[in-house]
């Protein structure tokens, strides 16, 4: 099990880097008391489940009494035999001030935001020096701030990056949640063929005739072409997810084959790839 604390100043991006994590696939809990914290690992690992296998938690001054519980909490996590860190986020005071006025929010320690942040300040310093990584977030862009709590996770987002390939029928109306929708109605249609008709793309027979042709693997390089531009950047500018539609009339032919074959290719560089259908057996079972 591998637990993350992310503690540090209020205002400082705390909820921003849980939000972090939680993309990058851990269990996310914000404002639990130290307490709690060894009580919850230890059901975790008697669960012996996989959604608590990677853990964030934000814990900070809010919870009241922090520092005792906190280092007694911390020595009994160690006696587990959890892979623990602890991250400490700060930032100046005027950026703080900034912040809370921006957000039209009182102080959590029920002080003005100055004398807020100056007790934070004292009372913080020993788990910031303790801490395993601290960000200053002042005049830090998100992109960047991602980017830092990525690479000190050592994450690698391609690995990890969602792209979903999902073909369907125009006839049943466009995949309204797509970000990116190519038609290939164009191709030759197997529906014409008696022997095609009741058996879909998955099919070796209509797989094998749709590729046959020299338009379908002249299109498929120049998809595959603009995808591989489009998806590093798409990652650059921190999008979560990816979803790409592939049309054709009924979704039951042409389009699932081009989904199958996108995603096969695209899968050996971007390894949490998946392929869905959404009309496929949908329109097999109005044929029938």
């Amino acid at each position: 099990m591998q637990l993350i604390i992310i503690t540090g100043m209020s205002g400082s991006g705390k909820s921003f880097a849980l939000d972090v994590f939680e993309d990058m696939g851990y269990y996310a809990m914000d404002n639990l008391a130290p307490a709690l914290i060894p009580k919850f690992c230890e059901m975790a690992l008697d669960a012996k489940s996989k959604n608590f296998e990677k853990v964030a938690v934000v814990m900070d001054l809010r919870s009241g009494e922090f520092f005792d519980s906190l280092y007694n909490a911390l020595n009994e996590i160690k006696s587990m035999h959890i892979d623990l860190k602890i991250i400490f986020l700060y930032a100046d005071m005027e950026t703080i001030i900034a912040r809370y006025k921006e957000q039209r929010r009182p102080h959590p320690m029920n002080k003005s935001i100055v004398e807020g942040y100056k007790f934070e300040e004292t009372a913080l310093e020993k788990i910031k020096q303790d801490s395993d990584f601290v960000i200053d977030t002042t005049g830090l862009s998100t992109k960047n701030f991602r980017n830092q709590i990525m690479a000190f996770m050592s994450y690698d987002e391609k690995e990890s990056f969602p792209i979903e390939i999902s073909s369907f029928g125009y006839k049943d109306g466009i995949l309204k949640d797509a970000d990116i929708v190519l038609d290939v109605r164009f191709l030759p249609n197997p529906y014409y063929i008696e022997k095609f008709r009741d058996v879909n793309g998955l099919d070796e027979e209509v797989k094998n005739f749709v590729l046959n042709f020299d338009v379908t693997q002249e299109f498929l390089e120049r998809a595959i072409d603009f995808f591989k531009f489009l998806i590093p950047n798409y990652m650059t500018e921190q999008k979560r997810v990816l979803k790409i539609g592939i049309g054709c009339t009924g979704g039951f032919h042409r389009s699932v084959v081009i989904a199958e074959e996108i995603g096969r290719i695209l899968k050996k560089d971007y390894s949490s790839t998946y392929v869905t259908h959404r009309d496929m057996e949908k329109n097999l079972w109005k044929k029938r």
